[in-house]
């Protein structure tokens, strides 16, 4: 855990590594899916997720919330500034959900050649798997890594003789931590109340659907494996080791096909030999909605928030993780992404049911608490996301709901080409 306390570590607390990664479609202007080839191979930071119209933009890594979510625009400033010169213009769907969708083949998988086809061949597995619709559902990806300054103060403090150990210890924590309460961070983001019915009834185009979620991708009916997986939190090479298991056991193809909104990360190459034996570098939340209410996609007090939520998460014991516990943290993160809060029920470590509602507040006083000697910034930022667990109203997907519900296709093109403008 963090020593906070001491003062060497205390002035260095809020000194992070900040990268995000933001998925979205490319459409037609008259909402429908391109099936044209990617136009940015040339690009380290542009790259395709699923589909080929699916642009994912990796930002590098940065030294503040507000640098990462700056970085963030200007991509997406440049990737509407080159939409705009296609032979036919194109332009960013700006919702986590999708727009109209003829059917599947309407869906077009990323296209890779020569060394790289094996990738294709890997999404055209998750297409029989999971089907092409699931694939579109769109997001945010936060990775985050305490600044070395930080974490070597707090290291002199540790007893530790060995870095690297000292930091795998602290990161299996995290992401413990993470898994046992990050569903506040979906409770709190949810952005995508509404669907095309064209995702529910194929073919059909113009109507709105409402599913009772605040965040399909992160529900249920989202990005979740056919299993619950358990993860063993003992020490890094288990952790790794525990997820390689499902692999080798043929429950998923590879550990990319882990869907679960909390992973370790490790520098350079993604792989769980890698992590094993090189130990962790960042940790990455994939819980985070699309929120067209931003021109970034998202909004920057939240990524403050996760930024205070991690600084708790790496300063308070975890609770001892059993198959129990963790099974039900898993069902937390899909109760979370429900649009009204007070109907369903948070499960704690500890056994103890509350609403959504009642647990998300009950958190945020616990890190209140915790941080109540830190300057007024940090019980604003505080402040701000318990409003929304006072006040429904507040949420971005009641907000979302009211204003795009009568009709969601075409209301989701205006934002989409008022987006565009702005970025022009």
């Amino acid at each position: 855990m963090l020593h906070i306390r001491d003062e060497r570590v205390r002035k260095l607390l809020f000194k992070g590594n900040f990268g995000l990664e933001k998925e979205s479609l490319r459409i037609h202007p008259d909402g429908t899916m391109s099936h044209s080839r990617d136009p940015f191979s040339e690009s380290r930071n542009i790259v395709r997720d699923f589909c080929e119209n699916q642009t994912e933009i990796n930002t590098d890594v940065e030294t503040s919330p507000e640098a990462a979510v700056s970085a963030l625009y200007e991509f997406t400033r440049y990737i509407q500034r080159e939409l705009v010169k296609l032979p036919e213009s194109e332009m960013l769907w700006p919702f986590s959900n999708p727009p109209f969708i003829r059917n599947e083949d309407d869906i077009p998988v990323a296209i890779y050649e020569g060394d790289l086809a094996s990738k294709t061949e890997y999404r055209n597995y998750l297409s029989d798997r999971y089907g092409r619709y699931k694939m579109t559902l769109s997001g945010i990806h936060v990775n985050f890594s305490f600044a070395d300054e930080l974490l070597m103060a707090d290291f002199a403090l540790s007893g530790k003789s060995d870095f690297q150990e000292y930091k795998n210890e602290l990161y299996i924590k995290l992401a413990e931590n993470a898994t046992a309460y990050g569903w506040i961070i979906t409770a709190l983001t949810a952005a995508s109340p509404l669907l095309d019915s064209s995702y529910v009834e194929k073919g059909t185009r113009g109507g709105t659907t409402f599913n009772g979620m605040a965040s399909t991708r992160c529900s249920e009916l989202g990005y979740w494996n056919y299993f619950t997986p358990v993860f063993d939190f003992s020490s890094v090479p288990a952790y790794a080791d525990s997820i390689q298991k499902y692999v080798d056991d043929g429950l998923i193809a590879a550990p990319s096909e882990l869907y679960f909104p909390v992973r370790l990360k490790p520098r350079g190459e993604n792989t769980l030999q890698k992590l094993h034996d090189e130990g962790v570098s960042h940790i990455e939340l994939r819980m985070v909605d699309l929120n067209p209410l931003y021109k970034e996609g998202i909004n920057v007090e939240d990524l403050r928030f996760i930024h205070l939520l991690l600084i708790w998460f790496s300063s308070v014991e975890p609770t001892c993780y059993g198959l129990k516990q963790q099974v039900q943290a898993a069902q937390n993160f899909k109760s979370a992404a429900h649009y009204d809060l007070k109907t369903v029920k948070i499960v704690s470590p500890g056994g103890s049911v509350y609403s959504a509602v009642q647990a998300g507040r009950n958190l945020i006083d616990s890190m209140r608490d915790f941080y109540s000697d830190f300057p007024e910034e940090v019980h604003r930022i505080l402040d701000f996301e318990y409003e929304k667990l006072v006040d429904p109203e507040r949420r971005y997907a009641w907000r979302i709901r009211r204003e795009f519900a009568d009709s969601f296709l075409e209301k989701g093109l205006e934002l989409a080409r008022r987006r565009q403008e702005e970025a022009l």
